[in-house]
């Protein structure tokens, strides 16, 4: 059902840093910050060989990501994202199989301009898992 790895999502204080860390030190290649309303997040991508990795930072006293930042204050990996070929396809047999879709169950569009569902953490080993429409 899941392909490729899209991304690793790391929730950061200051994308500004973290986004010069990763261009400055490790010459990686760091798109702008772009702010998603609808996620009350602001992102940034580093574009690796083989997948990327984004930046969260807290959009607002209510994004989800202050909240995992006051458990976590240095930060850390949010969650994984992997790509389906049909989003509802894969919805659909992953609640038949028993896993917990997150929110309305609805695809949200997500920072690519494409379908994105996030799947219980209890559910896969502890880690949040985002899909991601291909």
């Amino acid at each position: 059902m899941i392909g490729r790895l899209n991304h690793v999502a790391i929730a950061v204080r200051d994308i500004a840093a973290a986004s010069a860390l990763y261009r400055d030190t490790l010459g990686a290649e760091v798109s702008a910050a772009v702010p998603q309303v609808e996620h009350g997040v602001t992102t940034v991508f580093v574009t690796l060989p083989n997948t990327k990795i984004e930046f969260l930072e807290p959009l607002g006293a209510d994004s989800p990501i202050a909240k995992f930042l006051e458990r976590n204050p240095d930060g850390g990996i949010h969650h994984l994202c992997y790509e389906v070929d049909d989003i509802i396809v894969a919805r659909d047999q992953l609640k038949a199989k028993g896993a917990r879709v997150l929110g309305s169950g609805e695809p949200k569009i997500g920072a690519h301009g494409k379908p994105v569902l996030f799947l219980h953490p209890k559910d896969f080993n502890g880690t949040l898992v985002e899909l991601e429409q291909a």
